[in-house]
């Protein structure tokens, strides 16, 4: 069944692409790091769940099985992964480490892609009776990612840039073996201008999956060739792309 989240927070390594629901600053809850990969050796990783406020923390840690399908992002509930613990509770400066457990063999055989699952933290209201107003909670979606065994074949990108209605959408596939996390995007024309259509994090796109963003920017902002400026996996690339009537 897909999993629909009522308060989302896309965490990752980049500051600018995390998003919180309710009043963060009100919260101790923190996470690090923020993305998790297991290699095909491996069995188990970990992180840390730490309290930096004042009050104490109650958290709940539960993992999902990641795909993309139709150009959505689908999460269901798995046990090919296993948390220990699944519950935690924090005093005021306290951490605890979260194991995230492999329970099955990594991705195998020919062409064999990457494996992804979300691990979703959520703050648990505490002490909220008798307080005036809403009482907010935080809540992380953080990936994680298993490496298949054999060579790691990294992401492979094909894009395209067109019209949807009065809209411009941007698409994006992937036939890699490994995911591709979008960032920083900016359009370059060929006179030097340059259009910045999402200066955080715009998402990720898995093996074997498309997906597609609507962009802010005007028709005006993508001139025919052009070129696409982005950080992916954290790295600078650069693809030419011109704004078409029809997709690819």
């Amino acid at each position: 069944m897909k999993h629909t989240w009522r308060r989302y927070t896309e965490c990752s390594a980049l500051l600018a692409g995390l998003w919180m629901a309710g009043d963060a600053g009100a919260s101790g809850l923190q996470v690090a790091p923020t993305t998790v990969t297991l290699k095909s050796s491996q069995n188990a990783e970990g992180l840390w769940l730490s309290n930096t406020g004042d009050n104490v923390v109650h958290a709940q840690v539960r993992v999902y099985h990641w795909t993309q399908n139709d150009q959505q992002d689908r999460l269901v509930a798995s046990r090919g992964l296993v948390i220990s613990p699944p519950m935690v509770q924090l005093a005021p400066g306290d951490r605890q480490l979260i194991r995230v457990i492999r329970t099955g063999a990594p991705p195998s055989g020919a062409n064999a892609a990457e494996d992804a699952y979300r691990l979703a933290i959520d703050e648990l209201p505490v002490g909220a009776e008798g307080k005036r107003g809403l009482q907010f909670v935080l809540h992380y979606s953080l990936p994680i990612f298993i490496e298949p065994l054999g060579t790691k074949v990294g992401p492979q990108l094909q894009w395209d840039l067109h019209r949807r209605g009065e809209d411009i959408v941007l698409q994006v596939s992937n036939r890699g073996g490994s995911h591709a996390q979008l960032a920083s995007l900016s359009y370059i024309g060929t006179d030097g201008h340059r259009t910045e259509i999402n200066p955080g994090l715009l998402g990720y796109v898995l093996p074997g999956a498309t997906m597609q963003w609507m962009l802010k920017p005007p028709a005006s902002a993508f001139p025919a060739g052009g070129t696409l400026e982005a950080m992916i996996n954290g790295e600078k690339a650069l693809q030419n792309l011109s704004l078409s009537d029809h997709p690819r």
